[in-house]
């Protein structure tokens, strides 16, 4: 009996870890709130990087021209930064065109932990994730992903 009770709660503590995960929302550095249940109906890519991560700054050119493409809305979440300053440089100095949040350790855990950064969701337009990537991704690597061809970018 009381192993049926601990297996029930390991069940219910996944199952309200995948009820946050499929409807999470995030603030970005200008107020605006960003859920997954606004982006119904368009592919969303979150994408977890540092000012300091040379592989973040590498794919972030490939970003904003996604976001410029409208294939996919792209939300870039902050972590492991000295203080606010640096990422809003950063982005200003990127000319990065999508929404990015300031987050921490938290808000990765939230999102079930960040191993490596760059690190990258994508979520299809039914609010699925369809799965992550750790390591830097071209615009075409995601296109690819986006229209079913690269099964094996994203994992589960």
């Amino acid at each position: 009996m009381k192993s049926r009770n601990i297996f029930a709660g390991l069940l219910l503590m996944l199952l309200s870890f995948s009820v946050f995960a499929d409807g999470w929302s995030l603030k970005d550095v200008s107020g605006v709130t960003h859920a997954l249940s606004g982006e119904r109906g368009k592919w969303v890519l979150v994408n977890f990087w540092a000012p300091w991560c040379p592989p973040c700054i590498q794919e972030i050119p490939d970003l904003v021209a996604l976001q410029s493409g409208h294939e996919v809305d792209v939300i870039g979440v902050a972590i492991m930064y000295k203080n606010s300053r640096e990422v809003t440089d950063m982005a200003g100095n990127l000319s990065i065109n999508y929404p990015v949040v300031l987050g921490d350790e938290d808000t990765a855990g939230d999102f079930g932990g960040i191993a490596a950064l760059p690190t990258t969701l994508l979520y299809g337009p039914a609010g699925q994730l369809v799965g992550k990537h750790e390591g830097p991704l071209t615009r075409a690597q995601i296109e690819q992903a986006v229209e079913g061809k690269a099964t094996t970018l994203f994992t589960h």
